[in-house]
């Protein structure tokens, strides 16, 4: 009986196990092969590469355009059903590939909540008047039936309530609805309703590229605020000249930083930021010439076409933009994060001298290989500065 009790155990533990194997073999394989592939209708497609895998087989195409895109059946080994991949013939696009840094100013969509916090009333006794009522990342818009725009009226206007309950109108998650808060008259008779509230952000990135009609992408990833991790709603903002001053230097562990100048005038404006993604930040661009941008023509790479190996990353770690040496590692057809779609190692001595790897700032570093523009640079490994993941290039033209 005890026997036949441990063969069962051992036959489950077999089964589970070849459960699992074969779930991770079926997620390795639907990354290594794209849901959708963009292919010139120049240069014919190139689905023999992109679909070179001994364990897939194509079964069927399908029409489904009249401009020549079709749907791909495909199994595992001829048997197992896998995926639907959709192929889309297109002109090759053509963009102008920067490497500037630039600085970066926006405004939020109404007055973000931070986060709640004590306040000491008049009488000495802790009080918490948000607390349950309002969340960290919903966006104040309107107090009192009144719009709010900026942390600076929306703190006038709390100081003219006199003590009477207020009506904040929050968004969160898309949703809008009011919201009642009791003030709290502070110690020093000043009345506060106990949140964090930010109404704007700043810093260094990188521009990725400018298209023949003078709309820009840049960073590769969207700008999230530093607190809630939510994806920051704009308002307006603007790219900015910015002057590196100097360089801090990765190590493991520390992620190295482009220091630098933004002087946030008029005449120092290369242009509009329009709209903050998870694929990066996108406007409009002054004339390439006014704006003192160092701008090359390249054709763009689909992922399909990027392989393992050598490549280049263009930046500005010294006094102009250069290309410097680096290597794709791996490559993510579908990964859930379309920021995190490959790996590349910084090679190149003089820009390890320089930054030590990927340092905050360069994020939107173009990437090239085979004289097309493939990707950009999106994030740095803290624990190896060296290395980083990229975004296709593809994914940022698709805002």
């Amino acid at each position: 009986m005890a026997k036949r009790k441990y063969r069962l155990l051992v036959l489950l533990l077999l089964a589970a196990d070849m459960m699992i194997i074969c779930y991770l073999g079926y997620r390795y394989l639907d990354r290594k092969v794209p849901d959708r592939i963009l292919v010139s209708e120049e240069e014919g497609n190139t689905l023999v590469e992109a679909l070179e895998n001994p364990w897939i087989h194509v079964e069927e195409a399908i029409e489904v355009s009249g401009n020549g895109g079709y749907h791909l059946e495909t199994t595992i080994l001829g048997v197992i059903p896998f995926k639907e991949i959709q192929v889309e013939s297109q002109h090759r696009p053509t963009v102008l590939v920067s490497g500037e840094p630039v600085g970066i100013y926006m405004e939020t969509e109404g007055v973000l909540i931070v986060d709640t916090g004590e306040i000491l009333s008049r009488e000495g006794i802790s009080q918490y008047p948000a607390e349950n009522i309002v969340q960290p990342g919903d966006y104040i818009v309107a107090f009192n039936e009144q719009n709010v725009s900026t942390k600076k009226q929306l703190v006038e206007d709390i100081s003219e309530c006199s003590g009477e309950p207020v009506c904040l109108t929050v968004k969160r998650q898309g949703e809008i609805f009011p919201i009642s808060v009791s003030p709290v008259l502070d110690q020093n008779g000043e009345y506060k309703l106990g949140i964090w509230v930010r109404d704007n952000t700043q810093g260094i990135g990188t521009l990725t590229y400018v298209d023949s009609q003078g709309h820009y992408g840049a960073l590769g990833h969207g700008i999230s605020d530093v607190d809630t991790g939510e994806l920051l709603e704009i308002r307006t903002g603007n790219l900015y000249e910015a002057q590196i001053l100097s360089i801090r230097k990765g190590s493991k562990g520390n992620p190295g930083e482009l220091a630098g100048l933004i002087r946030y005038e008029e005449a120092k404006r290369i242009g509009s930021i329009l709209s903050n993604t998870g694929n990066g930040i996108y406007g409009t661009i002054r004339q390439a010439e006014e704006a003192g941008l160092h701008l090359q023509s390249y054709p763009v790479g689909y992922k399909q076409e990027m392989e393992l190996g050598e490549a280049t990353i263009l930046c500005r770690a010294e006094d102009e933009v250069k290309e410097y040496r680096a290597e794709i590692t791996q490559i993510d057809m579908n990964h859930e994060d379309t920021n995190k779609s490959f790996v590349i190692q910084v090679t190149d001595p003089e820009l390890l001298a320089a930054t030590g790897g990927i340092v905050q700032g360069m994020s939107g570093s173009p990437i090239l290989q085979n004289g097309r523009i493939v990707g950009a640079v999106t994030h740095v490994f803290v624990n190896d500065p060296t290395r980083g993941y990229g975004i296709f290039i593809e994914n940022m033209l698709e805002h």
